[in-house]
């Protein structure tokens, strides 16, 4: 495994080795002396076609991620949420597929979200800390301030994601 640093600071890629063969192939996708992190809570999503889940994050209790694509090909988005980083309210775009030879470290205070791509989706995610319901926030996924090019006018969204903050209104 190999750290591989983006332009905001702690937001890192985890490249690994895909092992492939004619059965198709095998990927490890963390190592704690790797991250230096201990990841306690796991969770999988399923969607289809240009749904687009986040703007994400939990002002209590916040979690750092590991982003692994297991089928199909999103757009994954994350915000800086760090009041005191020089990067803060700036994002990071990447495309991860199946095929990824990468995972998406995510650290604790970033807002996360992704669009799927293909016709179907699946994402595992690694996190840090169990999921705090009473702190859940999201950010709206098309706020002007924020200036995301998520490709997409009209994204299948939850209710909770069509009722996004503003992004100057997360304290």
């Amino acid at each position: 495994m190999k750290i591989i640093k983006t332009k905001i600071k702690g937001l890192v890629l985890i490249k690994t080795k895909i092992h492939a063969d004619r059965r198709g192939f095998f990927k490890e996708v963390e190592k704690s002396n790797v991250t230096k992190k201990k990841f306690i809570f796991d969770c999988f999503s399923f969607s289809k076609k240009n749904t687009l889940r986040g703007l994400h994050l939990q002002k209590k209790r916040p979690q750092a991620k590991i982003i692994t694509v297991v089928q199909g090909k999103i757009l994954d988005v994350v915000v800086d949420l760090r009041k005191k980083s020089p990067t803060y309210g700036k994002h990071f775009a990447i495309q991860i597929s199946q095929n990824s030879d990468f995972s998406l470290y995510i650290p604790e205070n970033f807002a996360h979200g992704f669009l799927c791509l293909s016709k179907v989706c699946g994402v595992f995610y690694k996190c840090t800390n169990y999921r705090h319901k009473e702190s859940e926030t999201t950010i709206k996924w098309d706020d002007p301030q924020l200036k995301i090019n998520w490709k997409i006018k009209k994204p299948l969204l939850s209710d909770k994601d069509k009722n996004g903050l503003n992004f100057s209104d997360i304290k």
